[in-house]
């Protein structure tokens, strides 16, 4: 497992080691016993759990494409759980309820005590001296035996988690009036424990209990000698991760919209386009100019951390923008304005086009034990393309605005934020986003444009536009707070005829 994010260059890695010390790390006892080395289950628990959720999600697509069936291979099947499935799960339901769990079995040895029968417990126990030379017995004799059934499966699955806990270094504390069985007697458990969980399957009736059998009857399953599972080695692998990526991205930017549609026509149209391309993100969002929508389309890049989009990455990112615009310039030919809104795409009058905000988004690591911040910066310098440099409100102008992004926080985020936590991020996000466009077009060094505002009446609007096409074309806009907007190019000379004819006011 070693994903281009975590190269620097050829052969330094982001974890301070080369990627030969890094591919034979594991080899090394080392990796289970010192601290320093705990990102290295944290990262592969991540980073497996991202592939089980890839392949929930991409069986679940509603549209699948060829090209991309047998990126991920497993055989690990639906309805069967890896050996990492188990540990995971035994491991989150201890954390979720173990103080429930230690105070029903606090509250059964504290009843027994109530109904000791000392006589016996002086005979049979020895008992401990206190500093009152007081004795004090730990081992209770009760009058009337009676049975927990609930000690005998709590004893299982506290078995279970402390041959784990030491297995794999947890770190978890497990509290010491459990009986716990260990060593060879764990080894013979794990061989009957089917045949001993069946004799007290019927006695559960909690959620938590019933629980608890499940995970038990799980672990002990790989032992089963009559089941093929015993001898299976699990494994998951995916050739194209960068699949994955683009997949954990488009969960937090754009995963909500997959079921949106104008005029019957899903947001999927938009997302894969008739000329075979796939946009990775796509959003709708407000407007630049004014208080419309519009869509920002956005593309991950997996690349190693330090490298930037090529030529034809940016050529790509034109088409999709393309793609999108005409698909609603073609709705709205077709049905008019209102079948788009609040989108707004074009102005009628000075047939002037809205900017279209683009994005790529770049993974990488700066922090190995950092999951918990996104980190989103600004990367590289912002893109350009047009057919006519002065032409700010033209369909061919177009921005694409670099950042890089923790990608460990994203890929925790893929499988353990809920629908609350990711619309957080969007919401962040995308105000973010907006904020820096606004900032680069509010800056003429960087943007080379300079806003003004017309302060014509609008019912004059029309016929000065028609008089001055030529001056204005792809210049003006017209916004939906029914402002006429002119934007000049630093290298423009030709609207110092417009300033001529109208008064306007710096926007």
């Amino acid at each position: 497992m070693l994903p281009k994010v975590f190269m620097k260059d050829g052969n330094e890695t982001v974890f301070y080691k080369t990627k030969d010390e890094l591919i034979h790390l594991i080899n090394s006892i080392s990796v289970k016993h010192k601290t320093e080395y705990n990102w290295v289950r944290q990262l592969s628990v991540h980073f497996y759990n991202s592939l089980i959720e890839y392949r929930k999600r991409y069986k679940e697509s509603s549209i699948i494409h060829e090209i991309e069936t047998f990126e991920l291979n497993s055989n690990i099947n639906d309805k069967s759980y890896s050996y990492l499935d188990i540990l995971l799960s035994i491991v989150n339901f201890y954390k979720k309820n173990r103080q429930q769990i230690l105070y029903k079995h606090i509250e059964f040895i504290s009843n027994q005590v109530k109904k000791a029968k000392w006589d016996k417990t002086i005979r049979k126990s020895l008992p401990l001296i206190g500093s009152s030379n007081q004795p004090i017995y730990t081992e209770i004799r009760n009058k009337k035996k009676v049975v927990n059934n609930e000690e005998e499966l709590i004893t299982y699955f506290f078995s279970i988690l402390n041959h784990l806990n030491q297995e794999h270094y947890l770190n978890l504390t497990i509290d010491k009036s459990y009986n716990i069985i260990k060593g060879k007697q764990f080894e013979l458990l794990c061989n009957s424990g089917l045949k001993k969980l069946q004799k007290i399957k019927y006695r559960y009736f909690s959620d938590v209990l019933r629980r608890m059998y499940t995970l038990c009857e799980m672990y002990f399953s790989q032992y089963d000698t009559s089941s093929v599972k015993c001898k299976r080695e699990d494994f998951i692998a995916i050739s194209n991760y960068n699949l994955v990526f683009e997949d954990m991205v488009d969960k937090l930017f754009s995963d909500q919209l997959n079921t949106s549609e104008i005029e019957g026509i899903t947001l999927d149209k938009l997302k894969y386009h008739d000329d075979g391309k796939i946009v990775d993100h796509i959003y709708d969002y407000k407007s630049l100019i004014d208080t419309s929508d519009i869509f920002y389309i956005g593309d991950s890049k997996y690349y190693k951390s330090n490298n930037e989009a090529g030529k034809v990455s940016k050529y790509k990112q034109f088409t999709y923008a393309k793609n999108v615009i005409q698909f609603n310039i073609d709705l709205l030919n077709k049905n008019g304005a209102d079948s788009i809104k609040p989108l707004r795409y074009r102005d009628k009058i000075t047939e002037g086009y809205n900017i279209s905000p683009n994005f790529f988004i770049y993974g990488y690591i700066d922090d190995v034990n950092n999951y918990d911040e996104d980190l989103i910066e600004p990367k590289g310098e912002v893109v350009k393309s047009f057919h006519f440099e002065d032409r700010l409100f033209d369909r061919d102008t177009l921005f694409v605005h670099q950042y890089k992004i923790n990608f460990l926080f994203v890929l925790k985020a893929y499988t353990t934020f809920n629908q609350h936590k990711t619309q957080e991020f969007r919401t962040r996000t995308k105000e973010r986003f907006r904020d820096e466009f606004l900032k680069f077009f509010n800056d003429p060094s960087k943007c080379n444009f300079t806003f003004y505002k017309s302060t014509l009446p609008p019912e004059q609007y029309e016929s000065f536009v028609n008089d001055n096409f030529r001056l204005l074309n792809g210049k003006c806009f017209i916004t939906s707070e029914n402002e006429l907007v002119v934007a000049k190019h630093s290298s423009d000379n030709t609207l110092e005829q417009i300033n001529r004819l109208i008064d306007s006011e710096l926007v």
